[in-house]
């Protein structure tokens, strides 16, 4: 047993200070608030820390060395679960350093552990809670923050917690859907690119020694896939170094402000997977802008946050276009009629929302049918794309056995 001294405020509002014997903090806080008592502060009794052994480091630093040394990666997912985590403790009435202080200790992830230790470090200091997550912008966006700190002005800081991790997990979910759909179809596409490149490389050189020695004039499918493979087979070395360039260089490019701009705009002229890409930047834009609504936020602080957050530069442009004449006195379903980028039954159901004052649970269910319209036309492009990429493998493999094949009939003929 460890013993804690704490300072605390009970449920009439009176300060109190004491010591509390418990196997670690989290059983401490457990039993502090089951006695109806809520503590500000719980760190370790002078005398506890001196009969631990000497110089041990402080749990933070011993974290944060230890996450460093691991390379410090932290995954979406586990941000979601923090939140969840978190939105459950405050609704258990636990305060915010406690609860923080609990899930950095349960945390396996080192480097997540020491994000959290560190958020706790700032809010015990004072900061709040919106403030100190700012620290981190790489895990914690503008959108994530702002809410919090809308929590934290309106005292529904539980609340708006709870609807962030819902938006949270709806994301991943969708994101996860995606990539399970396009899985099968990267693969087709990649297994092939590799048995191509090792018959052009490694088996069809040797065969074509052989067929020279026995021929003097190959068929012309033959010497095409000969001087392929020769050219590959000599310049192999240049020739990945060319797609590794080219794919850095492309990279590169599409991450500056005028290639970005260029490559979110391609993406919405696709034949196909244009449609795909529009919906899904519109329900995040929808759904996003629902949530932040629902949150308290005033609807041109929304849009703004939102024009941050769509994931598409040329509909973030609309966006910002639809904040400007939202400034000016307009309705949100006006400029959003004008710009032409939802369906006339889309911008009915979001002036109905205005009208009715439920403009977030109109932009919500908005949300759900631009998600459904984009998983159908996904689960259909899929359908298509599979059996699209086994037949251009396929096409490519049966001209390398014709291409093989012809030789050996000319010969079986010759020797007729």
């Amino acid at each position: 047993m460890i013993a804690f001294r704490y300072q605390a405020i009970e449920l009439n509002g009176r300060p109190i200070n004491g010591i509390i014997e418990a196997e670690n903090r989290k059983s401490a806080l457990l039993l502090l608030t089951q006695r109806g008592i809520f503590p500000s502060n719980l760190e370790i009794s002078a005398s506890a820390v001196e009969a631990q052994a000497p110089a041990l480091p402080s749990p933070a630093k011993a974290v944060e060395r230890r996450g460093r040394g691991l390379g410090g990666r932290i995954k979406r997912k586990e941000i979601t679960a923090f939140t969840r985590e978190m939105a459950a403790l405050l609704e258990s009435s636990i305060p915010i350093p406690q609860a923080l202080d609990g899930l950095g200790e349960e945390e396996e992830n080192p480097a997540l552990k020491d994000v959290i230790l560190r958020i706790s470090d700032s809010v015990r200091k004072g900061a709040a809670l919106s403030a100190a997550m700012e620290e981190h912008p790489r895990l914690f966006n503008k959108l994530y923050t702002s809410m919090i700190r809308v929590g934290e002005e309106a005292g529904a800081l539980q609340k708006v917690m709870t609807d962030l991790a819902a938006l949270l997990e709806h994301e991943d979910e969708v994101r996860g859907e995606v990539v399970a759909a396009v899985s099968y179809p990267c693969f087709v596409l990649g297994f092939g690119v590799f048995t191509v490149a090792i018959l052009l490389t490694v088996v069809l050189p040797r065969l074509f020694t052989m067929l020279q020695e026995m021929l003097a004039i190959l068929p012309l499918p033959t010497l095409i896939l000969l001087r392929v493979s020769g050219f590959l087979q000599t310049n192999w070395l240049w020739v990945s170094a060319l797609i590794v360039v080219s794919i850095i260089g492309l990279r590169w490019y599409v991450r500056s402000p005028n290639g970005a701009r260029l490559w979110d705009g391609s993406k919405l002229r696709l034949p196909m997977m244009g449609t795909i890409f529009r919906a899904a930047a519109l329900s995040r834009f929808t759904r996003t802008l629902g949530t932040l609504v629902k949150s308290g936020v005033s609807l041109l602080p929304a849009l703004k946050i939102v024009e941050n957050t769509i994931g598409n530069l040329v509909l973030a442009h609309l966006i910002a276009r639809v904040s400007e004449e939202t400034r000016g006195g307009d309705s949100l379903a006006t400029p959003l009629r004008k710009l032409g980028i939802f369906p006339k039954t889309i911008i009915q159901m979001i002036n109905v929302g205005e009208e009715t004052g439920k403009l977030d649970e109109m932009l919500l269910k908005v949300a759900d049918i631009e998600e459904r319209q984009m998983r159908a036309r996904i689960k259909t492009l899929v359908s298509l794309l599979g059996p699209a990429l086994i037949l251009v493998v396929g096409s490519i493999v049966g001209f390398m056995v014709i291409a093989l094949l012809l030789p050996i009939f000319k010969m079986s003929q010759a020797i007729r």
